[in-house]
């Protein structure tokens, strides 16, 4: 594979990490990468069995690894704000807001949303709102949300953000994926009004072979297509290393703009990491104005500290 890959990670000497969903996938190679270029990585998971194997797993392949476990549910925000009051007190320079569900059939989170609304945009968008005091403190902070190519698939609801109305799994989920997009734009517009110094971009993977497919079907116990998305991966995914890079240059290069969105250069299905295409919908202002506030008002989580800095 030619392109920018993994030997090309800036020095991460001295810097903080914290990747949700590390204990598998994208986010496993995440944590591992970064923690492998020096970084301070910490592994924000939701089960700690999962999580501690995960952090057991890191520090064999990466020998003198810095790194930590931390319990975090993106589906309860009393646990996002619990994760997030514990790390008030050094500065954060990157937040990899990488866990996410897909596809699920209909459920609701902790606190009555939409699970893959919830889970995918919600919850971080609480998380990044409540570090961004930490983030804030570092010299050069970035934040990144991986979003995926099937945002496609739908643009936002906003009159029926949890599917309330109507539920299709696979529009939910392209939903919370123009949600997370949205988001990065919004944030890096608030960023630039408030002239602070920080990067906000997004990432896909592509197809990359994890066990996101076949969780739902898991779940439901449909076994005929846990196989089906098992022969996928096989023939068509990428592997696990691969679908990381544009979250790791996203994360990491020196020549990331704000609101920039990087997927795998072949047909944003595979390949080495490019500035990648994007749905109309994913960079309109007034729409990711609209998302902001309901986000706000349904979580309890502001961004003041933005406000603050730009008086």
């Amino acid at each position: 594979m030619s392109g920018w890959s993994a030997t090309d990670i800036p020095d991460q000497q001295g810097r903080t990490a914290v990747v949700t969903g590390a204990n598998t996938g994208i986010g496993y190679v995440t944590a591992r990468e970064l923690a492998r270029a020096g970084a301070h990585v910490v592994l924000a998971c939701r089960s700690e069995p999962r999580g501690t194997a995960a952090l057991d797993r890191l520090t064999a392949e990466v020998p003198g690894a810095r790194a930590e476990f931390a319990p975090l549910d993106l589906g309860d925000l009393a646990s996002v704000r619990a994760f997030a009051e514990a790390r008030q007190d050094s500065p954060l320079d990157l937040l990899v807001n990488n866990a996410g569900v897909m596809a699920l059939p209909y459920g609701r989170t902790a606190d009555g949303f939409e699970t893959q609304f919830g889970v995918n945009h919600l919850g971080h968008f609480a998380l990044t709102g409540l570090l961004l005091p930490a983030l804030l403190a570092a010299p050069a902070p970035r934040v990144v949300s991986v979003s995926s190519g099937l945002h496609a698939l739908a643009n936002i609801d906003i009159a029926d953000l949890n599917s309330e109305r109507k539920y299709g799994r696979w529009v939910a989920y392209g939903r919370s994926k123009t949600a997370n997009l949205l988001f990065v734009h919004e944030l890096a517009r608030r960023v630039r009004a408030a002239d602070a110094d920080l990067v906000a971009a997004a990432a896909h993977p592509g197809y990359a072979a994890t066990e996101l497919q076949a969780r739902s079907a898991q779940m439901e116990g449909r076994k005929g297509m846990e196989r089906f998305y098992e022969v996928g991966n096989r023939f068509f995914g990428q592997p696990a290393a691969v679908g990381a890079l544009p979250t790791l240059r996203a994360a990491t290069a020196t020549d990331v703009r704000p609101d920039d969105f990087y997927g795998p250069r072949v047909a944003m299905w595979r390949g080495a990491p490019v500035k990648s295409w994007r749905a109309s919908w994913t960079v309109d202002d007034a729409a990711g104005e609209r998302l902001w506030a309901a986000s706000e008002q349904l979580t309890g989580v502001d961004f003041k500290a933005l406000d603050r800095l730009d008086r």
